[in-house]
């Protein structure tokens, strides 16, 4: 579900304040992009690219499970074919809570 090596290797490369704040932003766009989803299903372009920077944000901050179904979401946009939002939606929920949950044990390692 998180990549935590890349978690692990995005802190180091950002320093501990400058992650924190990475993470926050991270949650406040992703957040915001994933309240419009349900309103985008009507308009596979919007759709594809909004899935395509949750792609991108997910995968940079280690939400591996959330980026693939984003890609493949992504995909099936594309070719205007039906997106499961809200399979998306509950993995964006799972990840995170996972990802707030075990955060602390893996930057104490």
């Amino acid at each position: 579900m998180i990549d935590w090596h890349r978690v692990t290797e995005l802190r180091r490369e950002i320093g501990p304040d400058d992650f924190e704040e990475v993470v926050q932003l991270f949650m406040t766009e992703v957040e915001a992009t994933l309240v419009q989803l349900p309103l985008l299903q009507a308009q596979p372009e919007s759709l594809a690219a909004a899935l395509h920077f949750l792609k991108g944000s997910a995968l940079n901050l280690g939400f591996r499970a959330l980026s693939e179904l984003c890609s493949t979401g992504e995909q099936a946009a594309a070719a205007d074919m039906a997106v499961d939002v809200p399979e998306i939606l509950a993995a964006y929920a799972r990840s995170k809570a996972h990802f707030l949950t075990d955060l602390p044990q893996h930057l104490a390692a």
